[in-house]
C-alpha cells in the first residue's frame, strides 16, 4: 500500500492496526505491505525493526483480536512530500490485561515507493490520572 495522501494515512493507520492483530494474516506480509524492508520504528524512544516488531506482534496476538479493537480516531493527518504527521487515539478493550487507551503523536518518513521508512512515535496513556 503507498501513502500518497492523508486519505492513504488514516486508512493505512486503520489496515495496519486490524491486520497486525489477525490471526489468519502473515505479519511479515503485513509488514512487507507497509513499511520497507530495513524501516525504523521508534516508539517512546524504543527503537523497533523488523525482526523486533514481528516479535512483538506473536506476543500481541495473544492478547489482543481484531474484534478487541474499539476504535482508531484520526484527529489530524498532514503528508507533505515524503513527510507524514498524524494524531490519533486507540482505544483497545484487552481480555487479558485490561483496556488501552492511548493518543498517538507519529512522525514518518516514507520511501520513493510509498511505504514507510522511518516512524519517530509518541503515546500518552489515556487511562493514567494525571
Amino acid at each position: 500500500m503507498a501513502i500518497r495522501s492523508e486519505q492513504d494515512l488514516s486508512e493505512f493507520l486503520a489496515a495496519y492496526t486490524r491486520d497486525m492483530v489477525e490471526p489468519d494474516q502473515d505479519p511479515a506480509e503485513i509488514l512487507a505491505r507497509y513499511f520497507v524492508p530495513d524501516f525504523e520504528y521508534c516508539n517512546d524512544g524504543l527503537v523497533i525493526n523488523r525482526e523486533r516488531m514481528l516479535a512483538h506482534t506473536r506476543g500481541l496476538r495473544k492478547r489482543v483480536s481484531p474484534s478487541d479493537v474499539q476504535s482508531l480516531d484520526v484527529h489530524e493527518a498532514v503528508l507533505s512530500g515524503d513527510r507524514f504527521a498524524v494524531r490519533y487515539t486507540l482505544n483497545v478493550a484487552m481480555g487479558k490485561g485490561g483496556d488501552f487507551s492511548a493518543e498517538v503523536y507519529m512522525f514518518g518518513h516514507l520511501a520513493a515507493d510509498g511505504r514507510i521508512r522511518r516512524v519517530d512515535q509518541t503515546t500518552r496513556d489515556l487511562a493514567k490520572k494525571d
